[in-house]
């Protein structure tokens, strides 16, 4: 492996993903699901996975990296037609110094707040019924 990934003994959005955690999952199919995050950096926070377990973007097959980028760009269209923002973030980390901290292949994809994206701010964690409620006005524009 070239990349350092952080340790879990049991991955959180595996777990999700088998509904041993509570989560709010916006869409989940063989190849690829969309989980609202707790932490929201911005309207419309979500995470896009494949629905396997790989690490790292380098573990994914071809057909896992072609349906990762086109449900991240659903996504990204999802999040503009619910929430009209000024813009859009999408990024993805791997390794430990890229600052991964769940050993999963996950895309970030947030609309960006009014005056833009700070990420030196404190983001409050959200409750499931909260994250459903995005969930919720994400769906219809899937």
């Amino acid at each position: 492996m070239p990349f350092d990934v952080p340790y879990q003994d049991r991955c959180p959005f595996c777990a999700f993903l088998a509904r041993e955690r509570p989560f709010a999952i916006l869409e989940e199919n063989t190849l690829t699901s969309i989980l609202v995050t707790f932490e929201q950096v911005g309207p419309g926070h979500v995470l896009v996975i494949p629905t396997q377990h790989r690490e790292t973007i380098l573990d994914l097959t071809d057909e896992e990296a072609h349906a990762v980028m086109e449900t991240t760009r659903r996504a990204v269209r999802a999040i503009v037609a619910a929430y009209d923002p000024p813009g859009v973030n999408v990024w993805q980390n791997n390794g430990v110094p890229a600052r991964q901290t769940v050993p999963h292949v996950h895309v970030h994809v947030a609309g960006a707040p009014p005056g833009g994206t700070s990420w030196d701010r404190e983001v409050p964690r959200l409750s499931l019924a909260e994250t459903e409620r995005i969930a919720a006005e994400l769906r219809p524009h899937l």
